[in-house]
């Protein structure tokens, strides 16, 4: 079996969609087909089940997957290593995050990336809330892992790496608390704390000034940092949205995390200085992509977001 066989028949195991997979490793559908059929006239034995609606591994494909998967894997960093030598991926690289699931897949990728290129050290560091680009254009940090939008001239947003569903904070007596989910339209009846310090094309997507309807949304305090924001709701000076799996992280009894039914997901992604980007800083960006997709489960688990 060769190594792109290899390649689409774990890819396959993990989408389970021969469009997807094919998107994915950038083949055609035909070509997957064929690579499959080949390897299971070479097994003498049927790896996948397929029918009209779905595909699903048999347990031969089952085991076969469990024992290829760590040989490619060791594969692919042997290669990425003897890579990385050759474009001299050593020295620093320090990457920022914004939230505390963000640090959390940062974390994850420095520990993959720093098993292929030994010779690299990551240095990484919560963001200020309210200053998103400060750090990257005093080249304090390379590259960062943080809500979008980002339309800088002189910052590349990376692909999304992952997005979040919203939810709205509020103290734990408001009215909200009892409810199953909110509405954007909601956020006319209560002040809205914001953020002082981010783009105003930032703020009116996350802070926006009217409904959707287009009624206006009172503004309450202003602040810069996120624990000062939580104290303000708790405080009954207003409410604010973030994303839903905060309520996991910044759990308060005087505090309730309630989801949206119609907001727009908050979506995460890779940004570094254009003038910046090198071979590492693309290196790392190409380790937590892998990261945040790993079958395992280790990347956060939204949909592959404001808030801290």
């Amino acid at each position: 079996m060769e190594l792109r066989d290899i390649e689409i028949f774990l890819t396959l195991a993990e989408e389970l969609h021969f469009g997807r997979t094919a998107e994915r490793l950038h083949v055609s559908p035909a070509r997957v087909s064929q690579a499959i059929k080949k390897q299971e006239r070479s097994v003498g034995v049927e790896l996948f089940e397929r029918t009209s609606r779905q595909v699903a591994l048999t347990p031969v494909g089952q085991r076969l997957r469990d024992e290829l998967a760590p040989a490619y894997q060791q594969i692919q960093d042997a290669i990425a290593k003897a890579a990385g030598t050759g474009r001299g991926i050593s020295g620093v690289l320090r990457v920022g995050f914004s939230a505390a699931w963000c640090g959390n897949l940062v974390v994850k990728a420095a520990d993959a990336f720093r098993a292929r290129h030994p010779d690299c050290e990551i240095q990484i560091q919560e963001m200020p809330l309210h200053d998103r680009f400060g750090p990257l254009r005093r080249r304090e940090l390379d590259l960062q892992l943080t809500e979008l939008p980002a339309d800088e001239s002189d910052i590349t947003a990376g692909p999304t790496v992952f997005s979040e569903p919203r939810a709205l904070v509020v103290p734990a007596g408001h009215p909200f608390a009892e409810r199953e989910s909110v509405s954007l339209e909601d956020l006319a009846h209560s002040p809205l704390i914001t953020i002082t310090g981010p783009p105003q094309y930032w703020l009116d997507l996350h802070f926006p000034h009217h409904t959707p309807a287009g009624t206006p949304i009172p503004r309450g305090p202003s602040t810069i940092a996120w624990q000062e924001v939580l104290s303000l709701i708790s405080a009954g000076k207003g409410v604010c949205s973030t994303a839903a799996r905060a309520a996991h992280y910044y759990s308060r009894p005087d505090l309730a995390y309630v989801p949206f039914r119609d907001a727009p997901t908050i979506d995460y992604a890779l940004l570094w200085l254009t003038a910046g980007q090198s071979a590492k800083v693309q290196a790392f960006v190409q380790t937590v992509l892998a990261i945040a997709h790993d079958p395992g489960g280790r990347a956060p688990a939204g949909r592959t977001g404001t808030g801290k």
